[in-house]
């Protein structure tokens, strides 16, 4: 009975003499390196080989629009919009590839197909501690369906750049567009051109989950002599927890070339 006794008390005395502070697996007295975080892994030093943490994360987004407009038509057009966007983030690098589908209609027209694919990446620039530049370049594959032998869709490029100035909860932000078109009419009855387009806004974080912000946007038509188009803009985004998030926008059109009316939802999955 002694030696059960005395037994117990050799294990208790083991198990509460056994301290390690950051949880490594390394105890104190051996830690060369104190604080590790948990989500790295040690050597028998203590000291952080790697983070378990990577560096490589996903998402994927779904979306859905509709818009109506009725520039050069006597009924306007109402289009349905399904996108799929998929990125890939890198430290400060970001991949990009957009894709969607339309059907849109009227009492006179009622066509359906693929948008064109954009594929783009961005790279992220800390110039201060609130104001960020982020540079993008892309490409647009010809993945649309003209149904004219006349009309040859090309691939076609874009650059970009960002300034995004934030002040507490509150960002300013601003960007521009440059596409270079290489559509072009075998006919010479439409004709193509290069675009710009910009936009400024101000957005607020009303919680640490839900963002909302609102913009004017500009931007130029392929085709010539079809005027700007021009719309104020309001967004929302939530996000639902750690992994899942939504948004919602709307847009007015300002000008006679822009869909009067343009909204969407769009839900994403982070991992």
């Amino acid at each position: 009975m002694k030696y059960i006794i005395s037994l117990i008390l050799i294990l208790n005395i083991n198990v509460f003499a056994y301290s390690d502070k950051d949880m490594d697996g390394v105890e104190n007295f051996l830690d060369r390196c104190p604080g590790t975080a948990i989500t790295d892994l040690v050597d028998f030093n203590g000291c952080s080989i790697k983070s378990l943490i990577s560096n490589h994360h996903f998402d994927i987004i779904l979306g859905i629009a509709y818009s109506k407009s009725d520039y050069l038509v006597s009924d306007p057009i109402q289009t349905i919009t399904k996108s799929l966007q998929i990125d890939y983030f890198y430290k400060d690098f970001t991949l990009q590839i957009y894709s969607s589908t339309y059907d849109l209609s009227n009492d006179f027209i009622n066509d359906n197909g693929l948008n064109d694919t954009i594929v783009s990446g961005y790279y992220r620039f800390k110039i201060y501690d609130n104001l960020l530049l982020n540079l993008g370049i892309g490409v647009i594959l010809p993945t649309y369906d003209t149904y004219s032998k006349n009309i040859h869709n090309k691939i076609d490029y874009i650059s970009s750049i960002n300034l995004n100035y934030a002040i507490n909860n509150t960002n300013i932000f601003t960007s521009y567009k440059y596409t270079i078109v290489n559509d072009y009419d075998s006919n010479a009855i439409i004709d193509f051109k290069n675009t710009n387009s910009y936009n400024f806004g101000l957005g607020h974080y009303l919680t640490q989950k839900v963002y909302i912000s609102s913009s004017y946007n500009n931007s130029q038509s392929i085709y010539s002599k079809i005027p700007d188009i021009q719309n104020a803009s309001v967004y929302l985004y939530y996000s639902i927890d750690q992994h899942w998030f939504s948004s919602f926008s709307y847009a007015y059109g300002l000008s006679e070339s822009a869909s009067k009316h343009y909204a969407s939802m769009r839900i994403g999955y982070y991992f």
